[in-house]
């Protein structure tokens, strides 16, 4: 009998699964021996990968240099890069009557306050294949966006999301969503709710620095990982048919964390590698509780503050969140990475 590695204990012996944050060819493939039974892409990591799809995109040069606007040449790009994805993982899909074997593909972050835009993006990549969950950020217009597409029944994934009142907020409007498709005869699909806890710390790190808050890096490396579990505690006493997904990991902890927790990971390839290099042992901790001396020291933070408390954040705030304004930023320079891609 083979000896399990983490990820593969993770994936087989405990309620959570783990989705592989990469669209890079060779590590799918590894990822998929490990038990990732999904991928998560966004802007900046098909732009990452595309040196690795190129006889892919060469097979569809003609349709991607004949692209009216840069917007489509962009789209059409992350569609073969996506159909691609999807290809692999549909044996999952199917072995598992749709639970798993999804592949995301992210509306554009130029719009994400455009609800009707959104939508409109959203349908287009749901007919690329049968298992796509559809990116969505959570801003406002984002949650009139995620309950119109769950009404219509497409898969979703809440994205660029890094705190407890925004999943809780997209927990709500998936449930009204769900609601409204089965009263209209429709099945209703998955809703991921991502926190993206690695760049709530990366951005709380630099908001304690600024203002010389004096808290420690051991909290800080944290932050996510508590409102995560605060949102978690939520979303089982709710009982919401949505799924929390931490997504945005920076270290091993963060998976190791969370261990157990009914939820569907997100862990790029680099934590990946970490977690196999720790000789981490195979023990759940979601029920853990975070150190109450951590949380006094964040709540120093009116930003963590935001993050933490259920109702820290309106939806109007959400798009102003400074860590939502940073990713958002990164997804659209993505963006513009890959319309200037040449085969």
């Amino acid at each position: 009998m083979s000896i399990k590695n983490y990820l593969q204990w993770l994936a087989e012996d405990t309620p959570s699964v783990w989705w592989h944050d990469s669209a890079v060819t060779e590590e799918v493939r590894r990822a998929i021996d490990h038990g990732a039974v999904g991928v998560t892409t966004n802007p900046f990591l098909i732009s990452q990968a595309l040196d690795s799809k190129r006889d892919i995109l060469a097979a569809r040069a003609k349709e991607i240099n004949g692209a009216g606007s840069s917007d489509e040449k962009v789209e059409t790009i992350i569609r073969a890069v996506t159909e691609d994805l999807a290809e692999k993982f549909l044996p999952i899909f199917k072995r598992t009557n749709g639970e798993n074997g999804y592949v995301c593909a992210q509306v554009n972050p130029n719009k994400a306050a455009d609800t009707d835009s959104m939508i409109e993006n959203a349908l287009r990549i749901h007919t690329w294949a049968e298992n796509i969950s559809v990116k969505i950020p959570v801003t406002k217009a984002g949650l009139d966006a995620v309950e119109e597409c769950a009404a219509q029944g497409l898969n979703v994934t809440a994205t660029v999301s890094f705190s407890v009142p925004q999943v809780l907020a997209v927990a709500e409007r998936y449930e009204k969503g769900r609601a409204r498709a089965q009263k209209a005869g429709k099945t209703p699909r998955l809703c991921n709710a991502v926190i993206m806890v690695g760049r709530l710390d990366d951005y709380l790190r630099d908001v304690a620095h600024d203002r010389r808050a004096g808290i420690p890096e051991e909290d800080i490396i944290h932050a996510g990982t508590v409102c995560l579990k605060r949102a978690y505690g939520i979303f089982q006493e709710k009982g919401y048919h949505s799924q929390i997904m931490p997504a945005g990991m920076r270290g091993h902890y963060h998976t190791v964390d969370i261990a157990g927790a009914k939820i569907r990971m997100s862990i790029h390839p680099k934590i990946q590698d970490m977690i196999l290099r720790s000789g981490q042992e195979m023990v759940e901790n979601i029920n853990a509780p975070a150190r109450e001396d951590t949380i006094a020291h964040l709540k120093k933070l009116d930003e963590f503050v935001r993050a933490y408390e259920p109702d820290g954040m309106k939806p109007e705030e959400f798009i102003t969140y400074g860590v939502t304004q940073r990713t958002l930023t990164t997804f659209a320079d993505a963006w513009a990475v890959i319309a200037a891609y040449k085969l």
